[in-house]
């Protein structure tokens, strides 16, 4: 402990967090001819080089051995942040975390969370991202948001909401291979799968068709993002679940060829909490929110939203 140069680590995490001297001098609040001192003092320290050469005085870049340490003390900095704040008497009994999937992250849960945020300001909310349940109950973790087949031992669990499944693809990718407009036209498209058991393309096959359709080739994604962002690039036909790609609908980015065809997926996401949650008031405020949003947008009337906007489209 002794020896540690913390304050020189705390510059190296900040250049290699915002990129170069000026915006990390900028970010602590000091100046940057001090942030320079501080790296060449743990570079001197260190005897490695953690700077690469330059040519100009605006250039910056980290040596391997740069980054690979300014990575971990960017990484040991935010575990001590999180730690000093979730400790504070003030916001000790007021600090909820959530954990769930990265696709859910992004496309469901952050782009509703200002609205929490808005009703319930003193709830000190965050978002971390993990696939797994098992050792929910050992963590720090307040509440989970999982897809999947619950419940799960060990552990509190009520299904959220459901969902449904239909293939998705670009409009550069729809107008490239003829407008595909039946089930059947899958077989000559190249499919996009992702890892997600229930969204896989066999479900879809078994209740939709074509039963010969070949749902072995084509791609593998270990997410939904993954696999939605390879539609959007036109790489393929994904298989979506609505509740995950609705936006990129909405926005044209990805479109439904067969857009009174689904797969429906019922209880398709759950809530799992740890026993220590159970009673927690500010646990129950983010429960009832966000049953309450699951509400908001219920799947059952997907396809007759869906064609009911494609058919004003026409009419304009």
């Amino acid at each position: 402990m002794k020896e540690l140069p913390l304050v020189a680590l705390r510059a190296l995490a900040a250049v290699y967090s915002h990129g170069g001297v000026r915006a990390a001098a900028k970010e602590l609040g000091i100046a940057h001819s001090s942030v320079s001192r501080h790296l060449a003092e743990l570079q001197a320290a260190m005897r490695v080089a953690l700077r690469e050469p330059t040519t100009g005085p605006r250039e910056f870049a980290l040596t391997p051995q740069g980054a690979a340490l300014g990575q971990a003390a960017l990484s040991a900095m935010r575990i001590l942040e999180r730690a000093l704040y979730t400790s504070s008497e003030e916001n000790q009994n007021r600090a909820v975390t959530i954990s769930t999937t990265p696709s859910f992250a992004t496309r469901w849960l952050l782009p509703r969370l200002s609205d929490f945020e808005a009703r319930h300001r003193a709830v000190q909310l965050s978002v971390v991202v993990e696939q797994k349940t098992e050792n929910l109950a050992a963590s720090d973790v307040d509440l989970a948001i999982r897809m999947g087949q619950g419940p799960w031992r060990g552990l509190d669990c009520e299904p959220l909401m459901d969902d449904v499944l239909y293939p998705v693809m670009s409009p550069k990718y729809f107008e490239a291979f003829n407008r595909p407009r039946t089930p059947r036209q899958l077989k000559g498209l190249r499919l996009l799968h992702d890892r997600d058991p229930n969204a896989a393309w066999g479900a879809w096959r078994d209740a939709q068709g074509p039963q010969d359709l070949d749902v072995r080739s084509g791609p593998r994604y270990t997410s939904s993002e993954l696999v939605l962002r390879a539609a959007a690039l036109s790489q393929g036909v994904a298989l979506a679940r609505h509740r995950l790609v609705g936006s990129d609908i909405e926005s044209g980015a990805l479109l439904r060829p067969f857009v009174d065809r689904s797969v429906r997926l019922p209880d398709a996401y759950w809530i799992v909490m740890p026993s220590r949650s159970r009673n927690r008031s500010d646990v129950a405020k983010i429960v009832d929110w966000l049953k309450e949003q699951g509400k908001q947008e219920e799947v059952s009337g997907v396809d007759v939203a869906i064609n009911a906007r494609r058919d004003n489209g026409r009419r304009k």
